[in-house]
């Protein structure tokens, strides 16, 4: 009996280690069996703004090579561009040169460690920035991006990001027709996502964007709430999820996003690296279970039925949490979790203070 999914490659985003070096960080992520990571450009991560940019590269790209592990750039460092106001500027902003500045360094890193994508998001829009201008400087922003990403061949992967200008599969559908369509400008698709804030099951979301995605990130999470948690403690399904990503022939990197548990990483990594091995081995044997179903369609039918079922179940319970409509914008509700943890130490070995 298979054990594994096809294609599937598991890995965890350095956002998630960001009080170890890197070097460490991609030791430990090797070590414990991922086969990738996604590396998010920050101060003490490939700063791209400190000396010796090109040597310290060079240096990762072997690291990387010798650990066996694939890469995708992530650009969603809080701080690195403005050390007063988190993701400022973002292709939203009067500076939005700015950002574009570092876009461009991130592809062209991304170029010269062999990355399979340069993720990146569309920002909140500021309240000074009408809405039709933000789309305009969004539409822009990315326009600009395109020719670099073709030229270094590497995708870009946007990801809709709840909260943000564009933040749903089909505002990522809209902003990819006003480009034009280019096949450089891919998707980012976030799992915990696609459980906040999207109309349809999980499962159904990977199948219908399967051809254009570029860059996972896999993370548990609850409807109607934007806050990236451990396996297990959402409403996620998980097995349902690999194996759509598995029948739907992605090969690219399927990276864990926890940017808020650096302070226990190793554990964290390590359960996290547990859960999803014993989710895709119940993802194999259940596609091993329904071979005798019929045709690929028919199969996609009934593992659509099982899931849309326990879907259906959990979206009933969401709506009747009255907290869904307090939970604000993602900058108020990331302002709070800050107080609440600003204070918070951990020991590698999991305990909490």
């Amino acid at each position: 009996m298979s054990t594994a999914v096809d294609g599937l490659r598991f890995g965890y985003g350095t956002n998630g280690f960001a009080n170890h070096r890197l070097t460490d960080a991609c030791e430990i992520i090797a070590g414990l069996g991922y086969t990738g990571v996604a590396l998010t450009l920050d101060h003490d991560h490939l700063d791209p703004y400190a000396p010796g940019l090109a040597g310290r590269v060079a240096e990762l790209a072997d690291r990387l090579r010798d650990l066996g592990l694939g890469v995708v750039i992530e650009t969603g460092a809080r701080y690195l561009l403005d050390p007063w106001h988190k993701h400022a500027p973002t292709l939203l902003h009067d500076e939005r040169e700015t950002r574009l500045d570092f876009l461009r360094r991130a592809i062209a890193i991304g170029e010269d460690l062999g990355a399979e994508a340069v993720s990146f998001w569309a920002g909140v829009r500021p309240d000074e920035v009408s809405e039709d201008v933000a789309w305009e400087r969004l539409v822009d922003g990315c326009a600009q991006l395109v020719a670099p990403a073709e030229a270094a061949g590497v995708p870009l992967g946007f990801e809709p990001e709840p909260g943000m200008l564009v933040e749903s599969i089909a505002g990522w559908r809209r902003l990819r027709e006003a480009l034009g369509a280019p096949a450089a400008f891919g998707l980012t698709l976030d799992i915990g996502h696609c459980r906040c804030l999207e109309p349809d099951p999980v499962p159904s979301c990977v199948t219908a964007v399967a051809d254009h995605v570029v860059n996972v990130q896999i993370d548990d999470m609850r409807r109607g709430v934007h806050e990236h948690l451990e396996f297990g403690e959402g409403e996620i399904d998980f097995p349902p999820v690999l194996r759509a990503l598995g029948d739907a022939g992605y090969r690219g990197l399927v990276a864990v996003e926890l940017p808020r548990h650096s302070h226990a990483a190793p554990s964290v990594a390590a359960r996290s690296i547990d859960f999803l091995r014993a989710a895709e081995r119940e993802a194999a044997a259940v596609r091993e279970s329904v071979t005798g179903a019929g045709t690929a369609g028919e199969r996609e039918a009934a593992a659509e039925q099982e899931t849309g079922e326990k879907e259906t179940a959990d979206e009933r319970e969401a709506t009747e949490r009255e907290t869904v409509t307090e939970i604000g914008t993602v900058e108020e509700r990331e302002a709070a979790a800050e107080r609440e943890t600003v204070d918070v130490r951990e020991t590698v070995e999991g305990r909490r203070p």
